[in-house]
C-alpha cells in the first residue's frame, strides 16, 4: 500500500521532521544553517511559517501554503538537501542510502497533519511552543531560544508567563 499525503492547495499543515540519529544536537548546533536553508527555499517557493520550534534532534512547524499550491513535500526535500550540503560528512550512512546517494542526516519520512479548524490550529501552536518544556530542556516555554513563541509574545498573542510548568494533570496544550 502506498502512503498518501494530504494535498490541499493553500492548506495549513503541522509537521514534525526528525534527524536520523536522534542523539544528535545538529539542529540547534547548526541553527543558522537551518534558518538560511529555510529562507532560501521560502524565497523561491513561498509559504508562510505560522509557528515553528527547533529542538536538538527534531523540529515542529506549521506552514500555510499559497492558494494554488500544495507541494510542501518539495519544500521539505529542498530544505533538507540545502541543510545537509553544508554539514560535514561524518554520519553513518546505510547501504540503501549509499545506493541512492543520500546522506544519513534526516529521517526520510516526516509527520504531516492538515490543520482542520481554529481549535486544531490553536492546539498545534500550543503543542509547538510547549514542546521544549515537555522534553525538559527549559522550565518555561519563553526560555527556549529556537521557538516562534518569541514572535507570539512580541505581537501580544501570548503573555510572557505562558507555558510554564504543566498543570496538575501533567498536560499543557496537548488535549
Amino acid at each position: 500500500m502506498r502512503y498518501r499525503r494530504s494535498d490541499i492547495a493553500g492548506g495549513t499543515y503541522f509537521f514534525t521532521v526528525n534527524l536520523c540519529d536522534r542523539r544528535q544536537h545538529l539542529l540547534v548546533e547548526q541553527a543558522d544553517r537551518l534558518r538560511s536553508s529555510i529562507a532560501r527555499v521560502k524565497a523561491r517557493h513561498p509559504f508562510t511559517i505560522d509557528a515553528m520550534l527547533v529542538l536538538p534532534d527534531h523540529l515542529h512547524a506549521i506552514w500555510t501554503l499559497p492558494q494554488n499550491d500544495c507541494d510542501y513535500a518539495m519544500r521539505w526535500m529542498l530544505i533538507k538537501a540545502a541543510f545537509s550540503r553544508g554539514v560535514d560528512k561524518n554520519e553513518s550512512i546505510s547501504v540503501s542510502r549509499q545506493i541512492k546517494r543520500e546522506r544519513g542526516i534526516w529521517q526520510r519520512r516526516y509527520w504531516e497533519h492538515l490543520i482542520r479548524d481554529e481549535n486544531d490550529y490553536a492546539r498545534h501552536v500550543d503543542y509547538i511552543h510547549f514542546n521544549p518544556v515537555k522534553h525538559g530542556y527549559v522550565k518555561r516555554a519563553l526560555d527556549w531560544p529556537f521557538s516562534s513563541i518569541h514572535t507570539f509574545i512580541g505581537h501580544g498573542v501570548l503573555n510572557r508567563d505562558w507555558g510554564g510548568e504543566p498543570d496538575n494533570d501533567g498536560i499543557y496544550g496537548e488535549r
